[in-house]
């Protein structure tokens, strides 16, 4: 037996549909409805930390993916730009705010001489280490009121979500 939800703002648009269009079956317009609108809240919660920090979120991106690449602490920028799935353009100027603001240095790569590394200099790796702890904290506070199994159920979902889509999105 399920237990009754409270009606969201998907179930107004939803409602709206079914009267308009009966003839469609709207279903999978709450689904993927509720999760953007899920998305755009997070986002919203998330970067309240990030802008602690005076940072923005794909700063935070940057900066958290060459910290997780371990010591050094350093990437080639096409690994760095196809893990954050942006063009090498923007992680060029992205980049560069970085590197003006000391976050980030780039230095010749020792094994192709045509290429450069980006690695966190000290200052960057001392502020991302302190935003990503107030990142996980948030992110706990966010779903402390979802008891574990049913977020590990929400959590296996989404993986079979995402193994769907992401073969198409290659």
């Amino acid at each position: 037996m399920s237990i009754p939800r409270r009606a969201d703002a998907v179930d107004a648009i939803l409602a709206q549909w079914r009267r308009e269009r009966p003839d469609l079956d709207v279903a999978p317009m709450g689904t993927i409805g509720r999760v953007k609108r899920c998305s755009a809240l997070l986002q919203r919660e998330l970067d309240k930390v990030f802008s602690a920090f005076g940072l923005s979120a794909w700063e935070f991106d940057v900066l958290a993916t060459l910290r997780r690449s371990g010591a050094p602490y350093c990437l080639a920028p096409t690994t760095l730009f196809s893990t954050l799935m942006i063009t090498s353009g923007t992680m060029t100027r992205q980049l560069q705010q970085l590197e003006s603001a000391g976050l980030v240095s780039r230095m010749p790569n020792p094994n192709d001489a045509r290429s450069m590394l980006v690695q966190l200099t000290p200052t960057g790796l001392e502020l991302i280490e302190r935003a990503v702890t107030a990142h996980v904290a948030n992110e706990a506070r966010l779903l402390a009121p979802i008891a574990a199994a049913e977020l590990a159920q929400l959590d296996a979902r989404l993986s079979e979500l995402l193994a769907v889509l992401e073969p198409a999105a290659e």
